[in-house]
């Protein structure tokens, strides 16, 4: 792009190579047009470079990499083991002792002289009632089912996090091209401003004034530097050492229509876990309804004595008498109905609350995309209609360099405003498309 302050040397331009004003002014326009075309098409024109990272690509490896999938993951298998556990009987207990030692009288101390003392070996098996055993393989199966859907919710919530970290450095990156153009035409300015000011064209106030612009312009570059940073942190989370890469693609559009995500809100990721929690609770009121039935076990024993008297066989059935249900099962039965109540009330709560989220997202987005197309539209070509015509004033003489300074820094202004509208519909959007717990 040529100089838009640069002259003929010494700041006067010869007759012969004078160019009309209004020409000058077209050409420099057309030019400053395409420049921030450009700029707001962002790095979409580019050509890809060669070290790249997609959206798709980093989202498998955060799920990959991440140790809260992991965690998650050894919670399921951990589930499942013991899912092969429930429901089966308790080990049996092995028993070996003495009876009817004497311990006074005349046969005291001995082992073989009275015929009531034997050696005594059993064994014994509790038989936990046919109810609990299967409200326990029940129980198990729902916590497995329930570690499931946490899974589901762990790969949301990763997703939702990237997609920020990624939206918000694509953001940054934006705002970076916009501010690097604006500062090499402030350079451009500074370097045209001696010989004009030489030539009587220019102040020497429009010097100093040009500086502090570019001082201004220097803060919000440190500014990005430390934004940029921030959100390669966060980005290095999740995709580790490739977070410095070249970011390529975006979350993409809303994948479902918000009416559709209405009517699947019992999908949500939070709510898919209401299910197994309820059959969890479910099968812990089965097994405490149970209880009113009772246990049993059985005991086999063989007892030696000595030779002279024989060796004897013994067995026998034990049975519970949950006799006092009113005070011990009958509260354990109501505690656990109540807490399938108080998950069915919460789960309607959520649901609620989701709706709410849902109908708050949609008009939020409304609101974003009018506004984007808006300035598309209209509020960029005003800005920049403005700009061109306090240079075209300054170029005249009619007016003076902050008026082109501060309809550049508007110009600026409503330039970043329009990244962070679209970031913030993308963040939206990225929402919306993760709450489904596919």
């Amino acid at each position: 792009m040529s100089n838009v302050f640069t002259g003929a040397p010494g700041g006067r331009m010869a007759a012969s190579s004078r160019v009309p004003h209004r020409t000058l002014v077209f050409h420099l326009s057309r030019l400053r047009l395409g420049a921030l075309a450009a700029l707001l098409a962002g790095a979409g024109t580019v050509s890809p470079p060669v070290h790249a990272l997609g959206f798709t690509e980093a989202l498998e490896l955060a799920e990959h990499q991440s140790p809260r999938i992991a965690a998650q993951r050894l919670q399921i298998d951990a589930a499942g083991s013991i899912q092969k556990a429930a429901g089966t009987l308790p080990d049996p207990k092995l028993s070996v002792g003495i009876e009817n030692f004497p311990i006074t009288g005349m046969d005291r101390g001995s082992l073989t002289r009275e015929s009531m003392t034997m050696q005594r070996l059993a064994l014994m098996q509790e038989v936990p009632n046919r109810a609990k055993r299967d409200a326990q393989i029940a129980g198990a199966q729902a916590k497995v089912e329930r570690e499931r859907a946490n899974l589901a919710v762990q790969r949301v919530q990763i997703r939702q996090e990237l997609s920020q970290a990624w939206i918000l450095a694509q953001a940054i990156e934006q705002r970076d091209q916009v501010l690097t153009a604006l500062l090499a035409e402030n350079q451009r300015l500074q370097d045209s401003l001696p010989s004009r000011i030489a030539g009587g064209t220019a102040q020497a106030g429009d010097l100093l004034a040009a500086r502090q612009e570019a001082l201004a312009l220097s803060d919000r570059r440190d500014d990005l530097r430390r934004d940029r940073a921030k959100a390669r942190a966060m980005l290095r989370r999740w995709v580790g050492s490739r977070s410095d890469e070249a970011l390529q693609g975006t979350p993409g559009p809303l994948s479902r229509p918000v009416e559709e995500l209405r009517a699947q809100v019992q999908r949500h990721a939070e709510l898919a876990q209401y299910p197994a929690m309820q059959a969890m609770a479910a099968a812990e009121s089965l097994e405490a309804q149970a209880q009113t039935r009772g246990d049993w076990s059985w005991e086999v024993a063989y007892s030696r004595r000595a030779r002279q008297w024989g060796d004897m066989v013994s067995f026998q059935v034990t049975f519970d008498l949950p006799w006092q249900q009113e005070r011990r099962q009958g509260p354990q039965i109501k505690a656990k109905l109540l807490e399938l109540q108080r998950l069915e009330a919460e789960q309607e709560d959520v649901t609620r609350r989701r709706l709410q989220e849902l109908d708050d997202s949609a008009a939020e987005l409304a609101a974003l995309q009018s506004q984007i197309e808006r300035l598309q539209s209209a509020g960029i070509g005003l800005a920049q209609g403005r700009a061109q015509l306090a240079l075209a004033n300054y170029q005249a003489a009619k007016g003076d360099l902050s008026a082109v300074l501060g309809s550049r820094a508007q110009v600026l202004e409503v330039q970043w405003r329009l990244i962070d509208l679209q970031a913030q519909r993308d963040a939206v959007t990225a929402r919306l498309n993760s709450l489904i717990a596919d």
